[in-house]
């Protein structure tokens, strides 16, 4: 499945908002957060460098997303396109800067925080848009208020964005994805540290990403081998079992089942923020998902596995 560019954003949730002095810097950043996990950056046009930043990245590390950041005129988007950017980002809405974009199939996120800002934004055929700044404007509070009126519109929102609070914003149902310089500082950049780029994004993907430990789940050959083992943690844990047609639980965190599921031996299973994005980041780890485990709920994706057996186990992930 090819996905758009916002859809692919949605997929990463995390934008990385880079001011770069020095072109220089530009290839090493890029490979920096790709290494992080991160396959997207911002690059701001706050200096001098910011196209030619853009063209190095464009052209020795395609597979990053590069996008144009505080682009505040025609100018600047017509100079990120031409330099390789492939979308825009605008700190307020300019309606000319939008129409140009959209006449270059250029995907653009403009800035809002108002509500007559965003009906300006949707007269414009816009529904996904950068919320800034966010946390001044009132962050999640406000996100959630203007979920009511405006339900099609999908955020992008940056300012006091951290690792602190990323997961918290990403679990809105209107928030897009979320921007933040805080995994590509200046310190870090004068220094030269590309490995502290990559650990700080590293860091943003797990705090985002949430994966806890739901359960353990234990293959049994029958019902009456099953009955015997959940007596026995019943007696370990001093909980009662509760049965159901296709396993008991005993406690929160160990499942008897009562045939050979997934796994020879059972699953392990986690739960995590986003579905999606776990499947997408964990495969960038090099542990795709199987898609023929996928259950859904009316809510969408519930469930998946990965397609790897470790030790016995299959790997399993549950919509938190």
């Amino acid at each position: 499945m090819i996905l758009s560019v916002t859809e692919t954003l949605s997929r990463i949730g995390i934008i990385p908002v880079v001011v770069l002095e020095d072109a220089a810097q530009a290839v090493p950043t890029a490979r920096a957060l790709l290494a992080g996990g991160i396959a997207t950056a911002e690059i701001t046009f706050r200096t001098d460098a910011a196209a030619q930043s853009i063209a190095r990245i464009s052209k020795e590390v395609p597979e990053l997303l590069v996008g144009a950041g505080t682009v505040t005129s025609v100018a600047m988007a017509r100079q990120a396109m031409e330099a390789g950017a492939r979308y825009i980002v605008s700190p307020g809405l300019n309606p000319e800067v939008v129409r140009w974009c959209q006449a270059h199939e250029l995907p653009v996120l403009p800035g809002v925080t108002t509500p007559t800002e965003i009906e300006s934004a949707l007269a414009l055929g816009l529904d996904t848009l950068k919320f800034f700044p966010a946390a001044a404007a009132g962050g999640i509070a406000m996100l959630k208020a203007l979920r009511g009126p405006y339900p099609g519109v999908r955020f992008v929102p940056t300012g006091g964005i951290s690792a602190q609070n990323v997961a918290d914003y990403l679990a809105l149902p209107n928030v897009l994805a979320c921007g933040g310089s805080w995994m590509v500082p200046k310190d870090l950049l004068a220094q030269g540290d590309y490995a502290g780029i990559t650990a700080l994004c590293r860091k943003a993907v797990n705090a985002m990403l949430d994966l806890r430990f739901a359960h353990l789940g234990i293959n049994n050959a029958d019902e009456t081998e099953a009955a015997q083992v959940a007596a026995l943690f019943s007696t370990l844990l001093g909980a009662a079992p509760a049965d159901n047609p296709k396993s008991t639980f005993v406690g929160p965190h160990m499942e008897v089942i009562k045939f050979t599921f997934r796994g020879s031996k059972g699953h392990i299973a986690f739960y995590c923020r986003d579905i999606h994005r776990a499947i997408y980041h964990l495969a960038q780890r090099g542990l795709p998902a199987n898609p023929d485990s996928y259950e859904y709920d009316d809510q969408g994706l519930r469930v998946f596995y990965l397609q790897q057996e470790f030790s016995g186990f299959a790997i399993h992930f549950v919509r938190a």
